[in-house]
């Protein structure tokens, strides 16, 4: 090779030199890079901040979240609490000497189901009533003693004293079974039956007393005093029959103001002028 051509080439080798790839991201997608990456820190950061606010403000602890706690018996909440769904407990009840509140904007329901989930006895409190539906209702004291009891046969009053405060008193479409009917002290006792007849029966008597004031029996049409086997007593200082007829007298001329009270037949009772003997004669016109 001539000397010349060889210089040649050495010289361009040398100006060239090696060429050099650079690997990278440059430009402005090196600033996109770096504007992401502090906008994730940025991201982050708020995050964190917002997951430790939430924490405080809903006071998350080991025990619990806010009102609620775990116990070991169980759920325990602290103030007011609302459900949006159903709940399904064993047990609620509130805390040793405060009150236990169940509010509603409709009603409040309490159902008792079996194990086919089929409604066995309900109680529903609503803004018109409050109903309780099941195959029986009681009522009984702490000591278990039983006060009120209902179901398809009977009613039942456990206690000693019914007392009725309405000012129209008690109505009752068939018949009542009691030992005794009685009024307040210094009250009026009153029995009555405005379309019908007023029926009172014992097996072994009735008594009526009035202690402290009158008695007056009235009717439309027939007042009957009956006893099957024993008699009728009637006790007082002063018997009055007022409005008696008055049957034949045995005297014409007697005037006298002393009269017998003399019996028909068919047990009605009127009035005849004393005599000696017996005057009660069978008056046709009283008696029939």
């Amino acid at each position: 090779m001539p000397q010349e051509q060889y210089a040649h080439r050495s010289t361009m080798q040398t100006s060239e030199g090696p060429q050099v790839y650079k690997v990278g991201i440059y430009g402005w997608r090196k600033r996109c890079l770096y504007f992401f990456v502090l906008l994730l820190m940025i991201l982050i950061l708020v995050n964190l901040a917002m997951t430790i606010w939430i924490l405080k403000v809903m006071n998350f602890t080991i025990d619990g979240m806010g009102n609620l706690r775990i116990t070991e018996k169980g759920l325990k909440l602290e103030g007011d609490s609302e459900f949006l769904k159903p709940l399904y407990a064993k047990e609620i009840r509130s805390r040793p000497g405060n009150p236990l509140y169940f509010q509603s904007a409709r009603n409040v329901t309490v159902n008792i189901l079996n194990e086919k989930t089929k409604v066995l006895s309900r109680l529903v409190t609503g803004p018109q009533a409050v109903e309780a539906h099941s195959q029986k209702f009681e009522v009984k004291t702490l000591s278990g003693k039983l006060l009120f009891s209902a179901d398809d046969n009977e009613v039942v009053v456990g206690a000693e004293r019914l007392r009725v405060l309405g000012a129209e008193g008690t109505v009752f479409p068939k018949s009542i079974e009691t030992p005794n009917v009685r009024a307040d002290p210094f009250k009026e006792l009153r029995l009555e039956s405005p379309t019908r007849a007023l029926v009172m029966e014992a097996p072994k008597g009735i008594e009526i007393n009035a202690e402290a004031g009158s008695l007056k029996a009235t009717c439309r049409t027939e007042l009957r005093l009956e006893s099957k086997d024993g008699e009728i007593t009637l006790n007082s200082a002063k018997i009055k029959l007022p409005n008696l007829p008055q049957g034949s007298s045995s005297s014409a001329g007697s005037r006298q103001k002393i009269y017998e009270l003399c019996v028909c037949p068919n047990g009605r009772l009127f009035l005849a002028q004393a005599g000696t003997s017996s005057t009660c004669q069978i008056n046709t016109s009283v008696c029939l």
